[in-house]
């Protein structure tokens, strides 16, 4: 079910994603508080040998080392940056908003991630669609992201939201093309007030959903 209008899809950087991802970043997009929340859910979500797919990924997926995994799939823009992904047994390379369809089998997948990637989604919906597809029944659908963005890439419906907006979007988006009510977890960790430590850091924001 759609829940975007046009005027909602169109970002300020209409160029092909392909062209910005083109140079590898590796460098970390969201602090180490951000990550250690991230590895936490990830800890206490995904069971042992699991097939986990990690979409729209980097050259890090922060999943537990300790666990023990039957295969992580990776999916992502730069070629560069997923071969240094040493937890994917394999990745292929695919531009969401030209094409949506994912090329795995219906309900072969017990877990799907995305990190800080739902905010360049044009056609959440049919992706959402996808990843219900590709989940087996007890499959978990696991959302993270925090409150940066390269903005001219990503759509109004995310720069012109208030954090609190973007968790009702997406979970809206969920629970209208093949989700259950969503888990929501938020975290605002305020660091001590000293002279050396005086920024926040960054919210954490997750979304874990089972199938219908």
């Amino acid at each position: 079910m759609e829940v975007l209008n046009n005027y909602q899809r169109k970002k300020l950087d209409e160029t092909n994603d392909e062209e910005f991802y083109s140079d590898p970043k590796f460098v970390y997009h969201l602090d180490a508080n951000f990550r250690q929340n991230l590895s936490n859910v990830y800890k206490n979500e995904i069971a042992d040998y699991s097939t986990v797919l990690d979409l729209m990924s980097s050259w890090d997926s922060y999943l537990p080392l300790e666990k023990k995994y039957k295969k992580v799939i990776g999916h992502g823009l730069n070629k560069q940056e997923l071969e240094k992904n040493k937890i994917f047994d394999s990745f292929w390379i695919q531009n969401f908003n030209l094409n949506q369809e994912i090329p795995l089998d219906s309900g072969s997948l017990d877990y799907c991630l995305m990190v800080a990637a739902w905010q360049y989604l044009q056609y959440p919906e049919n992706l959402t669609k996808e990843i219900a597809r590709i989940l087996n029944d007890h499959g978990k659908f696991i959302i993270a992201f925090s409150n940066r963005a390269f903005w001219h890439k990503a759509p109004n419906i995310w720069t012109t939201s208030t954090e609190e907006e973007r968790i009702k979007y997406v979970r809206r988006v969920l629970i209208t093309n093949g989700f259950n009510e969503p888990n929501i977890i938020k975290k605002f960790n305020q660091p001590a007030l000293n002279i050396f430590n005086f920024l926040n850091k960054d919210p954490f924001y997750c979304l874990i959903a089972t199938k219908e």
